[in-house]
């Protein structure tokens, strides 16, 4: 069998690269002071998390929250299910700003909310943003009395308001109705298609009634949240095809470890590529007493990797083969990830643009060379059998060649890289630094 080549295309007619452009979505300020973040309205993409502990337990809480602004989330979600969580949100903002921690923090409102809000002033001023789930916010004849108490409670406080729609409390009356109407059409859809519509339509309607009541329309998020990775990436298409709302992504339930990592990523970079989503949250299940910062690290990274935002300087390292029996690439490359997490506080502070860097640690001949310049700073480590030489890379340009023992050659290579730093990217003065 022979194949014919493919006609010669022309430089002009070469395929684009790079995400479809930014579905337009009306900007939504939430927050205020340093704190405060700008959803949607061609703002970058924002990072954001919820808590795992029991909101009533304030230091817990405040503890856990000021963990996850440090580790990059620009919101941070809470539960608001009882009168004691309700009673304790006002102490735990005020425990958050002694720590000098200003993130903005949302409340997560099921069932019973439109009355917590109401016997709780104080919570509805902390917060600074409402999630409200039209699913289960009130039942039948309620259930339009307690949203528009939700709502008219965010105007009154001047709060934004997430409409969060979930697969798995989605608005029974509005699924059966659709349901009983695909039933009576002469070409019926199947139950998954009708459920992603009543998704779609119970955050498009109840985001409507909200603007009826009062609330601006840059005061609403919308979200379509489900637990399979197709469905979500259809949902969140059929979404803002129809709304110029600004748009919150998270694939709900994404389970633990690495597959919920995958899940979160593979959705996600589909619907980012498509231009479509303004904030992101990645909703792993931790293990017991597990670190609740990696899914803000993993939301990061994400971004990251498609090129959306850039929050730490990246690492490029081989996977290693046969060529690379030794150990020293993979212990060098993870001292220098180390070392530079350990000092990106201060040095973004004092460098701007320093989260930028790219640093290279290879572990061969075959690519080493090539990948190290192509960083900004790169070693090439020598492979099984080579020549114990290290030459380093900057800008592309071969700088030095180190040699010695890996304490050596790791002590060497990191004052490279602090040299890099504080000679390739201006200094803040102490003034501007300190603001």
């Amino acid at each position: 069998m022979s194949i014919s080549p493919s006609p010669t295309r022309p430089c002009s007619e070469a395929p684009a690269t790079g995400p479809s452009p930014r579905h337009y979505s009306v900007g939504v300020r939430i927050g205020a002071g340093k704190g405060a973040v700008t959803v949607g309205g061609g703002a970058p993409i924002i990072v954001q998390s919820m808590t795992n502990t029991d909101t009533a337990d304030v230091a817990g809480t405040a503890e856990q929250v000021a963990a996850l602004a440090r580790a990059g989330s620009e919101l941070v979600r809470i539960t608001v299910d009882r009168n004691e969580a309700a009673a304790a949100v006002p102490h735990i903002r005020e425990a958050l700003d002694k720590m000098g921690c200003d993130v903005p923090l949302i409340g997560d409102f099921h069932y019973i909310g439109h009355k917590l809000l109401a016997d709780h002033p104080a919570c509805a001023e902390a917060l600074a943003k409402y999630r409200i789930n039209p699913g289960n916010v009130g039942f039948k004849d309620k259930k339009d009395a307690q949203f528009a108490s939700m709502v008219e409670c965010a105007i009154k406080n001047g709060k934004a308001v997430r409409i969060g729609a979930n697969w798995g409390s989605l608005d029974q009356d509005l699924l059966t109705r659709l349901m009983d109407e695909n039933a009576q059409s002469k070409v019926p859809l199947d139950a998954g298609a009708v459920t992603r519509e009543a998704m779609v339509q119970s955050a498009l309607l109840s985001a409507q009634r909200a603007e009826e009541i009062g609330l601006g329309r840059d005061r609403i998020i919308l979200s379509a949240k489900v637990s399979n990775v197709q469905d979500l990436v259809t949902v969140y298409r059929m979404l803002a095809q129809r709304s110029d709302y600004a748009i919150h992504l998270g694939l709900t339930e994404a389970g633990m470890g690495s597959k919920g990592i995958v899940a979160s990523a593979a959705a996600l970079g589909v619907l980012l590529q498509d231009g479509i989503g303004d904030t992101i949250r990645i909703s792993l299940t931790p293990e017991p007493g597990g670190d609740r910062t990696v899914e803000v690290k993993v939301a990061q990274e994400i971004l990251q990797t498609m090129g959306f935002r850039t929050f730490v300087p990246i690492v490029a390292a081989c996977p290693g083969c046969g060529r690379t029996t030794s150990t020293l690439f993979q212990e060098m490359a993870q001292d220098i990830q180390k070392h530079l997490v350990s000092n990106m506080a201060e040095w973004r502070k004092t460098y701007p643009g320093v989260e930028t860097l790219h640093v290279a640690v290879m572990g061969c001949i075959v690519n080493g060379p090539g990948e190290s310049k192509a960083a900004n700073i790169g070693i090439s480590l020598p492979g099984t059998g080579e020549a114990p030489r290290c030459p380093v890379y900057i800008d592309g340009q071969k700088d030095v060649t180190l040699e010695g023992t890996y304490d050596e050659l790791a002590v060497a290579f990191q004052k490279l890289v602090d040299n890099y730093v504080s000679t390739k990217y201006p200094r803040k003065t102490a003034e501007v630094a300190n603001k």
